[in-house]
């Protein structure tokens, strides 16, 4: 699914907490292999991936933990080389050593700078040369930089095998379970507008975080269907996760996606036509005006019934009933209003009609 935008909500807390066990665990097991292999009596490098490598995403983390290898051995190749020319430079005269070291610490610098940016990889540069090679050019021991790259090899593959085991997430779970937060949520929001309409009172109230968390929901469930999509055949056969998700969620995402945005559009013209960003206004002598909003509240109930009859999966025939009812009621509206105002009040809705019968006819 290219081109979708992951706006990540806040997690609970629960799941904070198994990512903050997660990331322990995958710094705590490299550390005393290495402990135990002896390859230094401090492995810090070998705690370090799992900081920097363990994201929201983990089935990630092989694509990431190969980048920073590559990154770490092309730093030790670098350091090695330029050291081997301009070694650290030793003396009785703070002066001249400062010097020296300098014109070294430059090249190391100049030749980091140009691995990081000629290892340009997904639309940035790979930071893991320019900090290998700074780190082994500040710790001028014999045998560090072997010992820094055993210890980063051995803490990338602990964070690439164990980190997708621990408490692994379930991408499309996930997404289906933010698609139905999204249709309840939505179906709960278009029935208030419908009620206040009927009424004849504000049809929508002022925009709240939920608001703005409810229309980013669709596009986070498509971009966990994308993340699912980029794990390794290996993560998959010993997680045993499915390599597709189930039958029409991806679809129905793509459905929920659009709706977000026209409806989100909808209702904001909303409160444009009713000004509830101000004061509330007295009420108007000529039911002109408020006709329209009055009208509006059937097709409000049919659009909202037809969409979430579409984004439950029921059967495309059903489906295409509700919004053959709501575009009759669409009609309807269109000619007893036909004015410009009103066309823009409408043009959220019949723009949801549209994603609905595209939604339909790619069904089948």
């Amino acid at each position: 699914m290219p081109g979708t935008v992951s706006v990540p909500l806040d997690p609970p807390p629960r799941a904070r907490l198994r990512s903050a066990a997660r990331l322990a665990v995958c710094a705590a097991v490299p550390w005393f292999l290495c402990l135990w292999w002896g390859t230094s009596t401090v492995p810090v490098p070998a705690a370090l991936p799992a900081v920097l490598i363990l994201r929201e995403d983990v089935y990630d983390a092989p694509r990431r933990g190969w980048d920073r290898l590559v990154g770490v051995v092309v730093g030790v190749a670098l350091t090695t080389f330029v050291l081997h020319w301009l070694p650290p430079p030793t003396g009785s005269s703070v002066t001249s050593v400062s010097w020296a070291a300098s014109v070294s610490f430059l090249a190391v610098l100049a030749c980091g700078c140009a691995g990081m940016y000629l290892m340009y990889r997904g639309g940035a540069p790979n930071q893991q040369v320019l900090i290998t090679a700074l780190v082994i050019y500040a710790t001028a021991v014999p045998g560090y930089a072997l010992a820094r790259l055993a210890e980063s090899a051995v803490g990338i593959a602990a964070v690439v095998l164990l980190g997708p085991l621990l408490w692994p997430p379930d991408p499309y779970r996930s997404a289906a379970a933010g698609l139905d937060t999204y249709r309840g949520g939505l179906d709960g929001l278009l029935g208030t507008v419908a009620a206040r309409l009927g009424a004849g009172g504000p049809p929508t109230a002022r925009g709240t975080p939920e608001d703005a968390q409810l229309w980013l929901r669709p596009r986070n469930g498509l971009a966990a269907c994308e993340r699912a999509a980029r794990r390794t055949r290996l993560t998959r056969l010993y997680l045993r996760t499915p390599a597709r998700p189930p039958d029409g969620l991806e679809e129905r995402l793509r459905l929920a996606a659009r709706t977000a945005l026209t409806l989100q559009y909808f209702t904001q013209e909303l409160r444009e036509r009713a000004r509830t960003d101000g004061p509330a206004p007295p009420p108007a002598p000529s039911p002109g005006p408020d006709a329209a909003l009055r009208d509006l509240a059937p097709l409000v109930r049919a659009t909202a019934r037809t969409v979430d009859a579409a984004l439950r999966g029921e059967d495309s025939a059903a489906v295409a009933a509700d919004l053959d009812r709501a575009r009759g009621l669409d009609l309807a509206h269109r000619t007893a209003h036909p004015t410009r105002h009103d066309a823009v009040l409408r043009s959220g809705l019949h723009l949801t009609h549209e994603a609905v019968a595209d939604h339909l006819a790619a069904r089948g």
